[in-house]
């Protein structure tokens, strides 16, 4: 497996012999407003694409963990090609055809896509009241053989969904959005790095890549300060906290 950080949540992998892009958020620098009721009013995405969108406008497979706009922007809709297939959690599927897309597929529980078993994850985007507006979110497991077994968490802070994930699938990389989103009022409705540690301390056979920063104006867990976290807890070794365009060779078991 080949994994770039794009930006924020924007994943692409070369997975199983496929390209996948996962989770598309492609506007530029400033195209969006900022996210409402949160401790800064700057305009979003924070910083600009490591490179041309065009590098990432021909995927074999898009994985949409959820709609935000984070996660699913207008750039994306109008610029990745319509035939290409789409794989979503259920409730998504009819927002992404209405928007033209020709072929998508929720995924329920388990699909095999080519060579690739992907297995859909549950999580919480929050909790308490805060998780009834963010709505549902989902993660998924990728396993094809000859390949380290990935988990792509998505939008969920440290809960019951993330840790039955991990004891049941044992994945080889886990991928966590770390940047501590937030309002001003409430807790964090992604992980930050007090629910990175928890994870690493869960599941210390599994390699962390840690994204989802420096981008949005509510991600306030900079990539800066999870590194010193982690420095913190003697954690440093077993998680990756990739700039924006960096590459990461894995193959099973290992890392280089």
């Amino acid at each position: 497996m080949k994994f770039q950080l794009v930006r924020h949540a924007t994943l692409w992998l070369n997975y199983g012999g496929y390209n996948i892009l996962v989770d598309p958020m492609l506007g530029e620098a400033g195209v969006y407003p900022p996210i409402v009721k949160t401790p800064n009013n700057k305009r979003n995405p924070l910083i600009s694409l490591p490179f041309p969108i065009d590098y990432w406008l021909k995927p074999d497979i898009i994985i949409v963990t959820h709609l935000h706009n984070d996660h699913w922007d207008p750039e994306a809709v109008d610029k990745l090609p319509k035939s290409t297939p789409i794989l979503c959690q259920p409730g998504n599927e009819k927002v992404l055809q209405a928007v033209g897309f020709q072929s998508v597929t929720p995924i329920t529980d388990k699909l095999k896509v080519h060579s690739i078993l992907l297995t859909r994850t549950n999580g919480k985007h929050g909790k308490g009241v805060i998780r009834k507006l963010t709505g549902n979110v989902s993660g998924f497991i990728l396993q094809a053989e000859g390949e380290p077994k990935l988990y792509i968490a998505g939008d969920t802070v440290w809960c019951s969904d993330v840790r039955e994930a991990l004891g049941a699938h044992h994945p080889d990389i886990t991928v966590v959005n770390a940047g501590g989103a937030r309002f001003v009022m409430g807790e964090p409705i992604t992980m930050d790095d007090h629910d990175v540690v928890i994870l690493c301390r869960y599941a210390p056979d599994t390699k962390v890549i840690a994204v989802h920063m420096d981008a949005i104006n509510h991600c306030l867990v900079t990539r800066s300060d999870l590194r010193e976290r982690l420095e913190m807890e003697k954690l440093a070794d077993q998680v990756f906290i990739p700039e924006d365009g960096q590459w990461i060779d894995f193959f099973v078991n290992c890392y280089l």
